[in-house]
């Protein structure tokens, strides 16, 4: 058959001569003279190797082989496309890797049953956090489900308390932070008029509001609740504004008294002091009257005595029945006393004249 070399000569026959013409070749280059040496020529076509039994066709999967398939979303419920992933076996060795499409799935195939560590690369995002490491289980000839949800990031929240007018940055203002009816967290401004933290957010987008609980020193409680929209990874700055507290006006002299106070002696019988000379007061003392005379020229009709404003008070029996009595005694004895004056002196004339 053309193409391939002649069959090896029996044993103990002569090799074939060479061709006319022809001439020796390099391995009979070194040969005594006179003697002629053949070799047969190098075949130019590769040998074919015989297939083994043991080797199977590429591209074709492994017996028993499971799968992974991986479903990427955010806490909202949107899908998550562009998030990577690894897959390592038991050995720490790669098994797999890939990214989720537009619908956010990947799958990853022709995984050995056996427990694998799935790792999360990449969000795809900048809004979201990777999950932490999980484990997968394979089972022959089975596909596992498996669904992924990223959480949003936190958004960083900057809190300012400022005065009103002046701007200047204001210590110990308390202030709640909240979403809906519900507080997430009270941030206290320090010495230099800010307080930070984290707050975390559900959306791509989330509405928030910061309203002041306490004042800070010598100013007044801002009333009206501040909103505000934060948005996953980013900072937000918060500012509220306090004006100061209203004083009352002082007076001209605070120290002058507005009234002028007045002074009682503290015996009744002895002048006050700086008023050496001046008839005492009869206010704060009280003096019975015991003589006849005054008590004879004080009239009927009115015959109880007034007590002087700021008197002591009465100790004893009520001396008013006896003093309206022993006047009217007096009153009558006079009258009788009179009375028999002018009689006497009636009496006389009359003698006088009878004489005459």
């Amino acid at each position: 058959m053309a193409g391939h070399p002649p069959p090896p000569p029996p044993p103990g026959a002569l090799p074939p001569a060479p061709p006319r013409g022809a001439r020796p070749g390099a391995a009979g280059r070194g040969a005594a003279p006179g003697s002629l040496t053949w070799a047969p020529a190098a075949n130019a076509e590769p040998s074919v190797p015989t297939p083994s039994a043991s080797a199977a066709p590429a591209g074709t999967p492994a017996p028993d082989a499971g799968s992974v398939e991986i479903t990427v979303k955010d806490t909202a419920g949107g899908v998550l496309p562009g998030a990577a992933f690894l897959l390592l076996d038991t050995a720490g060795q790669e098994a797999g890797r890939g990214q989720s499409d537009v619908r956010g799935k990947l799958t990853l195939l022709d995984l050995a049953p056996g427990v694998y560590r799935l790792k999360q690369t990449a969000t795809g995002s900048p809004l979201y956090e990777a999950v932490a490491d999980q484990d997968v289980i394979v089972t022959p000839n089975h596909a596992t489900p498996l669904t992924i949800t990223d959480p949003f990031k936190a958004a960083k929240v900057l809190l300012q308390a400022k005065d009103d007018k002046s701007g200047k940055l204001l210590s110990g203002a308390t202030v709640n932070i909240g979403t809906g009816t519900s507080a997430l967290l009270t941030l206290i401004t320090g010495a230099n008029g800010t307080a930070s933290a984290e707050l975390p957010v559900s959306s791509r987008r989330k509405r928030f509001w910061a309203q002041e609980a306490k004042a800070p020193a010598g100013y007044e409680l801002s009333k009206t609740a501040k909103p505000f929209t934060a948005i996953p990874g980013a900072s937000v700055t918060v500012t509220v504004t306090n004006a100061k507290t209203a004083t009352d006006p002082k007076p001209d002299h605070p120290d002058k008294p507005t009234h002028h106070p007045t002074h009682s002696p503290s015996n009744p019988g002895e002048p006050s002091r700086g008023t050496e000379g001046a008839t005492p007061s009869a206010t704060g003392s009280y003096t019975p009257v015991t003589d006849s005379a005054s008590m004879a020229a004080t009239p009927v009709g009115d015959s109880t005595p007034k007590t002087p404003t700021g008197s002591l008070a009465h100790t004893g029996t009520d001396a008013t029945r006896w003093l309206a009595g022993g006047t009217a005694v007096l009153i009558a004895a006079g009258g009788s006393a009179l009375l028999l004056a002018r009689r006497s002196r009636t009496d006389g004339h009359a003698d006088d004249s009878t004489e005459t």
